[in-house]
């Protein structure tokens, strides 16, 4: 049996393959539609982090971009590799904060999304996370945030996901905020109380 060590992860093993089918049927273009104007040029190296079945990473490897998919969670990683064996992607199994695996790579990325993974983290792991992410941008480059708020959903290992908390770990790190969005509904029908937050930062220096 699969042991689960990543406290981000602790409920969705219940619940696999609801949460497959529910993250297949969305559309990365309606879902991140405030961050598409942030996307680099064609053929730049992304990171998709906590990317669960893999939907946000296949709608990037069909743009155009070299795609890292970071997933902690080994059963969500098996049926991303299944469902987009046809694309181009390298499928990482690991976590955050650290993002060791990442982090051994030689390359850099001009574009980090983290997708609904924030509220997973507890605010030392924020920091943290935040300066990997530092670690990995190259110069310039941006990282996308959606910051989730709202009843629990299958994950059960969460924390209020302000977006005070972050911008003052993003200056001390000398992030640039280039958007700051706050109360964007769900995209999902049957969310009505979960709001979002999304966030762009730049690397400057």
């Amino acid at each position: 049996m699969f042991l689960n060590t990543v406290k981000g992860t602790q409920g969705y093993e219940q619940g696999v393959d609801a949460f497959a089918k529910a993250s297949l049927n969305l559309k990365f273009e309606e879902v991140n539609q405030e961050f598409i104007p942030f996307l680099p040029r064609i053929l730049s190296r992304v990171l998709d982090v906590g990317s669960g079945v893999g939907q946000n990473s296949a709608a990037l490897s069909r743009l155009g971009y070299q795609v890292v998919s970071v997933e902690p969670l080994q059963a969500f990683l098996d049926i991303a590799k299944n469902t987009h064996q046809n694309l181009r992607i390298q499928w990482v199994h690991d976590s955050l904060p650290n993002l060791d695996k990442v982090k051994a790579g030689s390359e850099g990325f001009d574009f980090i999304l983290l997708d609904g993974v924030w509220h997973h983290l507890n605010p030392s792991e924020r920091r943290t996370c935040l300066q990997s992410f530092f670690d990995l941008l190259n110069h310039n480059g941006v990282c996308a945030i959606s910051l989730r708020n709202g009843p629990a959903g299958l994950g059960k290992h969460i924390f209020p996901a302000g977006t005070e908390e972050l911008f003052q770990y993003a200056q001390e790190l000398g992030f640039q905020t280039l958007l700051h969005l706050e109360n964007l509904p769900s995209k999902m029908k049957n969310k009505p109380d979960v709001i979002w937050s999304k966030v762009v930062l730049q690397k400057s220096k």
